[in-house]
């Protein structure tokens, strides 16, 4: 049965409302995926074939959508970005609302919905401290079938030498599909976020909600040779899940 959701959230950050403004409405591939910029005006046309309908840079951004294509679960979605400055300027309080209606299966929509947006707003602070405004180059893909497993994530994390008591904050050698020093910037039992001095890795526990493991890539390093990268965490995500 059709039901309304919406899923609220307020931070702040060490960005000023114009970096952050830049981020949500043009550099989104820095931490979330990259989709076509926004028409700049009320009416114009936003991603994923949405409508803007506040458009006050850099305070006020909303698209909405009333049929979202390719998702049989949803049918409105709108997203609503409130910015305002703090410390003159210096810094920024966002209050982030996602809203819509959910056609089916509400209560495991409204879930991953909900700890997924933790995650992306996470790695958008991420973002905002550590690399803006350069952009990304990105890349997503997901694990084979065997990693919609109950215990698919923890799987992964023990492979990477980021185990269930590996705490954020944490720095180590993560066993990838090559060896490299990180910061562990998110841990918790659905997703693990790894940064270096030149990206984001984000690992998303997707099998908690009947999907693959998925694991993202944003690489900030000039002329990012991301294809290359994206083959090889494939491969090795893919022989994780063919280990006896």
């Amino acid at each position: 049965m059709p039901k309304e959701f919406e899923i609220a959230r307020e931070f702040e950050v060490d960005a000023g409302p114009e970096q952050v403004w830049e981020a949500v409405t043009a550099q989104t591939g820095g931490y979330l995926w990259p989709m076509e910029p926004p028409e700049p005006r009320v009416g114009g046309k936003g991603p994923f074939g949405s409508t803007v309908t506040a458009w006050d840079p850099p305070h006020r951004y909303t698209n909405r959508v009333e049929d979202v294509e390719g998702i049989a679960e949803q049918t409105a979605n709108q997203l609503d970005y409130t910015i305002e400055p703090r410390d003159d300027g210096k810094r920024a309080w966002v209050r982030y609302v996602h809203s819509g209606i959910f056609v089916d299966d509400w209560d495991n929509q409204y879930d991953g919905a909900a700890k997924h947006t933790d995650f992306y707003l996470h790695t958008l602070r991420e973002y905002l401290t550590h690399f803006a405004p350069r952009p990304a180059a990105f890349a997503t893909f997901d694990g084979p079938e065997a990693s919609k497993a109950a215990d698919a994530l923890e799987t992964v994390g023990r492979a990477l030498g980021v185990g269930p008591g590996v705490a954020a904050g944490t720095r180590l050698r993560v066993q990838g599909p090559d060896a490299f020093d990180a910061v562990v910037d998110f841990r918790d039992p659905y997703f693990i976020g790894l940064r270096t001095d030149r990206g984001l890795t984000r690992i998303f526990g997707r099998n908690h909600w009947g999907h693959p493991v998925g694991i993202s890539l944003h690489d900030f390093a000039p002329d990012a040779g991301i294809e290359e990268c994206e083959t090889e965490w494939q491969g090795w995500l893919n022989k994780v899940f063919s280990r006896p």
